[in-house]
Formats: C-alpha cells, sequence, structure tokens
C-alpha cells in the first residue's frame, strides 16, 4: 500500500470515530478536497505532491477531534508530528516539510516556504470553491484572487 494511501485509511478510521455525521462528513470533504487541491498545486509548482497531500490530510484534524479552532494550526502540527512518528511513513525531512505547513496553514496573510504556500492555497481553494454561496472570507481574499490568475479562472 502506498504511503498516502495508508495515511488515508488511518486518517479516515478517526475521522469515523467523530459521533456527530454531520460533522464527520463535513471533515472528510474537507480533508480530501484539500488533499486533491494541494497535490494540484505542489504538481504544478514543481513541489512533491504527495507530500503535500499528505499534509492536506491531516491540516485540521485536531481541530475535528477536539471541536476547536483555537490555535489549531500549531495543535494540529504537533498531532502530524505524533501520527508520522508512530505511523513511520515520512523521513524526518518530510515530516518537517508537513509540520511546518499544517504549523503556517492558518496565517493567509504571511508568505511562508514554497511548501507552506502549497496547503495554504489548497486550503484556500476550498473553502472558496466548495461552497459558492459563500462569501470569500476577507484573510483570503488576496490569496484567492491571485490563484485564481494562477489557475486562468
Amino acid at each position: 500500500m502506498g504511503r498516502l494511501k495508508e495515511l488515508r485509511k488511518y486518517v479516515d478510521a478517526r475521522l469515523n470515530a467523530l459521533p456527530d455525521p454531520d460533522k464527520r462528513n463535513g471533515a472528510i470533504v474537507h480533508l480530501y478536497g484539500v488533499s486533491l487541491a494541494a497535490t494540484m498545486i505542489a504538481k504544478k509548482r514543481g513541489q512533491d505532491p504527495e507530500i503535500m497531500s499528505m499534509a492536506a490530510m491531516l491540516h485540521d484534524l485536531h481541530a475535528y477531534e477536539s471541536g476547536s479552532y483555537d490555535d489549531h494550526a500549531h495543535k494540529g502540527a504537533d498531532l502530524a508530528r505524533k501520527i508520522l512518528n508512530e505511523l513511520g511513513l515520512t523521513t524526518d525531512e518530510e515530516t518537517d516539510i508537513i509540520c511546518s505547513a499544517i504549523y503556517h496553514h492558518d496565517d493567509k496573510l504571511v508568505v511562508d516556504s514554497q511548501t507552506d504556500e502549497v496547503l495554504k492555497d489548497a486550503d484556500v481553494i476550498h473553502h472558496c470553491m466548495n461552497d459558492l454561496s459563500k462569501t470569500v472570507k476577507d484573510k483570503e481574499k488576496v490569496r484567492f484572487a491571485a490563484l485564481c490568475e494562477e489557475f486562468g479562472m
């Protein structure tokens, strides 16, 4: 089994343990949607699509399990490191890349490393494109406009 598939199986098991079916469904839709977007963005920008997809699969897991978005990016990076170390799917360097992307993914107004930016942009794509009836958040407007230009939308 490939690394991404193994990680998804692990994340699926944790998400399936969430008691509220609506929250569980929302979590699955978001994590898989951001994962797909991260794969596409990473491939276009010459980054590692598998590593970025793995980061996306883990990026909000802490928030979904805890029910809180308070400092969720930083706490999520800690949880991701524990999971990746437990599963042994990544090298130390790959784990650091994934955890950095998760740690910074909520800082949409700041530009970080190229890999951090892939996760931020994938998150914005999903936030803005998954439900077109919602208005774009202020902190995501500039980033979403740049993504629309980059992808010719």
